[in-house]
């Protein structure tokens, strides 16, 4: 059933603008079903209208070379909410815990904070400064002793992650809060370096998309975690891209690499051997996509500026993730979805408005997911811009300004809840993963003779050689 979903085209005319997309395109877009998920924000119609962003870049490269309207892109918005969770459905095994014992939300003297120590390094961190537990009842004994502000200040300073928790008004009010509000959705930087990669014309026939399989032919450097990043990848190689992830010899993030490998190869590099960084240099000429989510600059004290990367692999579309945003005092800062919804006052909102004790963050972790969808969007757009140029282009994207598109378009929320989940949701094939068998829940994105497909199942971190198809 179409309806007229009209909280979601706005957001989605607004996302479709920050991407330089032909406002025309926008008619191509519809939605389908009812009802929300439950939240003070529009968390479904987040969902949606970045999905269908994804969605109209593919629809719009597609066309490139003809004069025909884009093929209609069509959006289940409960399927679309669903995706912003978990996708996969294991058959008789359990994935690992997505979060670390220790990790969530703490009562501090004066109020709340989030400590998040998935990763070891960060854990060590945290316990750093409030010493070692192995529970959260010893951790919030010890949290309790301090002001957030000052334990948040702590925790950072020791390489740590931690968020307290603030309203809506003292982040608009903070430095980064007014640094992040100044800042594009998508910022787009034309490279000024000369290449016809990609490009097709009659002299020079390279890369031109495939109307079933639309980024066939294209490669997908990705040197993303956790899970913006990952998302936007998986989004790319449904549509036939090779994406390769790149992973340090011991990072590992076993709550979230079964559902977010779908579709892609993953091994391993350490960028402070010589010989690694020769295979990745090799990797990086001959990519046509990176998508990389380390903090700004990471690469560039391994040595992979974006002058070197420029250098390395002209007509290169670069997309790159940051957590606080691109200028500011907290630019470059760790952080993670649910650190943002403490700072950006959306765990504030949430529980005032619901009369609860404690934080209330989104019921999905939507500022990753949203953003990774923009991520992949943002790829597509300047995939179809070099066709026209030859240049490369890149784009920075942030989850704190996510936050503020979502707070922009925060109107009264669908109040319908989305229908339960029905077996007839799953893909009718099972997924056969490392783990055992999966079925995912289907795709929401349809567009006529354009299926999305991946051509592998999930795979645990390391599992493929560093090298192309």
């Amino acid at each position: 059933m179409s309806v007229n979903q009209q909280p979601a085209h706005t957001m989605l005319s607004s996302a479709w603008s920050a991407l330089g997309g032909d406002p025309a395109t926008l008619d191509a877009a519809a939605f389908v079903e009812v009802g929300a998920l439950p939240a003070f924000f529009p968390v479904t119609d987040l969902a949606s209208a970045t999905m269908a962003a994804a969605g109209l870049a593919i629809s719009e490269l597609r066309n490139h070379a003809s004069s025909a309207s884009p093929a209609a892109v069509t959006v289940d918005r409960r399927l679309a909410s669903m995706w912003f969770h978990w996708s996969q459905r294991p058959i008789g095994w359990t994935p690992p815990a997505t979060w670390d014992p220790i990790a969530g939300d703490y009562l501090a003297s004066d109020g709340w904070i989030r400590l998040h120590t998935n990763a070891p390094h960060h854990r060590k961190a945290a316990e750093r400064i409030l010493g070692e537990h192995q529970d959260k009842a010893g951790m919030a004994k010890a949290v309790g002793a301090w002001k957030k502000a000052e334990l948040e200040h702590a925790i950072v300073d020791v390489g740590g992650c931690a968020a307290e928790m603030r309203s809506l008004i003292s982040w608009a009010d903070h430095p980064q809060g007014i640094a992040v509000a100044s800042e594009p959705l998508v910022h787009w930087q034309p490279m000024q370096d000369e290449s016809r990669r990609g490009q097709s014309n009659d002299s020079d026939p390279l890369w031109t998309p495939d109307a079933t399989r639309p980024l066939h032919g294209l490669r997908v450097l990705d040197l993303t975690r956790v899970l913006a990043g990952p998302a936007a990848t998986r989004f790319l190689a449904a549509y036939g891209a090779d994406v390769l992830r790149i992973d340090p010899p011991t990072w590992d993030e076993p709550g979230v690499v079964t559902d977010l490998t779908l579709g892609k190869r993953c091994a391993r590099l350490d960028l402070h051997k010589q010989h690694d960084r020769a295979i990745f240099e090799k990797l990086l000429s001959t990519a046509d996509i990176l998508v990389h989510g380390y903090r700004p600059d990471a690469l560039e004290r391994l040595g992979f500026g974006i002058e070197t990367r420029r250098r390395l692999a002209p007509g290169l579309i670069d997309v790159c993730l940051d957590a606080y945003g691109w200028t500011g005092p907290w630019a470059g800062r760790r952080g993670f979805d649910s650190l943002v919804q403490m700072s950006t006052g959306i765990a504030d909102a949430g529980m005032q408005a619901s009369g609860a004790d404690k934080p209330k963050p989104l019921p999905v972790q939507a500022l990753d997911h949203g953003t990774g969808y923009l991520m992949a969007a943002a790829a597509v757009r300047g995939i179809a811009e070099r066709l026209k140029t030859g240049r490369g282009m890149q784009a920075r994207l942030s989850l704190a300004r996510t936050a503020k598109f979502l707070l922009d378009h925060a109107t009264p929320n669908d109040t319908t809840p989305i229908a339960a989940e029905t077996p007839a949701d799953l893909d009718p094939w099972p997924e056969h993963t490392t783990w055992g068998e999966a079925r995912r829940v289907r795709w929401p994105v349809a567009m006529d003779g354009c299926e999305a497909k991946w051509n592998y199942a999930a795979s645990p971190l390391g599992s493929s050689p560093a090298e192309w198809v």
